[in-house]
């Protein structure tokens, strides 16, 4: 229990320190944005096939590759769903490409705070569900990832924020306050699984087809309006972070 609450709060705390970077950076280039956010999305689809996808297929015993690509259609349905309930900035640093009817009379902040919530709050599950397959090495390499993930996530989101006019204290503030939705998610995915044992595998899965969700509508879209042979390479690159990992530390 001492590594999952250690786990979490590295977890969460990862977009803190991204954030407390992008002070340093917040006049960067939209070109070096993209970049970062392109390995993130390398690291994030290899965390979810390596430890959350694949293991799912080993814990699934007879059924397992049913239960697995259900898990993963349900994760990607429910995030899908909760993507276009809940009010939201589509983009960071643009404007809303999709429709959502209930964002008119939000304000902008909440709206902000809500869209990195969306994303944290399912990657925290993803963590958490992992530590309740009582695989350590392959828990941390998912926290790894995700970890990796938050920090130019939370590089990214502090220039926006402050050229909306937003103040620096409180900028940082919401930055903390993402982090602490995947803290939460962490022990919410942690305590479900170690309770119900027999949901393991559709858990896995179902965590892994909400990352995979995040990569492809969002993290792979925002980064391809230039260079886009520059950041399929830097997504190469993430991807192969983790393989090395998984194999050397595995």
């Amino acid at each position: 229990m001492t590594m999952v609450l250690l786990t979490a709060a590295g977890v969460g705390g990862a977009t803190v320190i991204g954030a407390a970077i992008g002070f340093l950076f917040k006049n960067a280039s939209h070109k070096f944005n993209d970049l970062i956010i392109a390995f993130a999305a390398g690291v994030m689809l290899a965390a979810a096939v390596f430890g959350l996808i694949v293991p799912s297929l080993e814990y699934g015993g007879k059924y397992a590759l049913l239960i697995t690509i259900a898990g993963i259609f349900v994760g990607a349905l429910f995030l899908n769903v909760v993507d276009r309930l809940v009010p939201h900035l589509h983009r960071l640093a643009g404007a809303d490409i999709e429709e959502h009817k209930n964002n008119v009379n939000v304000d902008k902040i909440l709206l902000f705070v809500l869209a990195i919530a969306i994303h944290n709050f399912p990657e925290g599950i993803a963590a958490g569900v992992s530590f309740g397959s009582g695989d350590t090495s392959a828990a941390l390499l998912i926290a790894g990832g995700i970890a990796l993930q938050n920090i130019p996530e939370g590089m990214v989101i502090i220039a926006p924020m402050l050229a909306a006019g937003i103040k620096p204290g409180k900028t940082f503030f919401i930055a903390l306050l993402t982090g602490l939705v995947e803290v939460a998610g962490t022990l919410i995915g942690y305590f479900a699984v170690s309770v119900a044992a027999v949901i393991l595998p559709f858990a896995l899965a179902f965590a892994g087809g909400t990352m995979l969700y995040v990569v492809s509508d969002e993290m792979i879209p925002e980064t391809h309006h230039s260079n886009t042979r520059g950041v399929t390479w830097a997504l190469l690159i993430g991807f192969c972070v983790i393989l090395l990992s998984d194999v050397l530390l595995g």
